[in-house]
């Protein structure tokens, strides 16, 4: 897993808990925090954090997964190697992240393995993918859609579906709500 979402995931715990719970999560986890934007770390760290993180603030793993992902989200944009038209909306961006951004995240980390998105059925108001990650972080990727629905100011409904009891296989069902 790349390094940002480590970098942005401590940035985030700081700026929400403050400094003194984000050092007491790292020497609970027993983890120096030592990331860059652009190394490569194990994901397991990550889901080590966070439950530690969940123990600390008795907030709910899969809680603090939706918030972080929703949080994470104009971050990431700001990152990314390609540029966004601020006129696309919820829909086309995902289709985005999964036909384009992806693909150039791929050339630029060789090593980087990032999910993967299959797109079941989409009108103009719902749309359903399936979520495709051996991380088993599918409320990360929920908070994401929440972040991405909210940068382009439209109100969503999301239901997930585990088609994998671990996660590795979640379909997303989005619907687009007026007004």
């Amino acid at each position: 897993m790349k390094g940002i979402i480590f970098t942005e995931f401590l940035d985030i715990v700081e700026s929400s808990f403050g400094l003194d719970v984000c050092q007491q999560m790292l020497d609970e986890a027993l983890d120096e925090g030592t990331y860059t934007t652009v190394g490569s770390y194990d994901h397991k760290d990550l889901v080590k954090l966070i439950i530690t993180l969940s123990k600390i603030t008795n907030v709910p793993a899969t809680d603090l997964q939706e918030v972080y992902g929703k949080a994470v989200f104009t971050r990431l944009l700001a990152s990314l190697p390609i540029p966004v038209d601020n006129e696309t909306s919820t829909f086309e961006f995902i289709r985005k992240v999964e036909e384009h951004i992806h693909i150039e995240v791929k050339k630029l980390y060789p090593d980087a393995t990032p999910p993967r998105f299959d797109f079941i059925s989409e009108t103009n108001s719902v749309m359903t993918m399936d979520y495709h990650s051996a991380r088993c972080m599918a409320h990360v990727c929920l908070g994401l859609i929440q972040g991405c629905a909210d940068h382009f100011n439209q109100k969503i409904h999301v239901e997930m579906e585990a088609i994998q009891p671990d996660q590795s296989h979640v379909r997303f069902h989005i619907q687009l709500l007026a007004g």
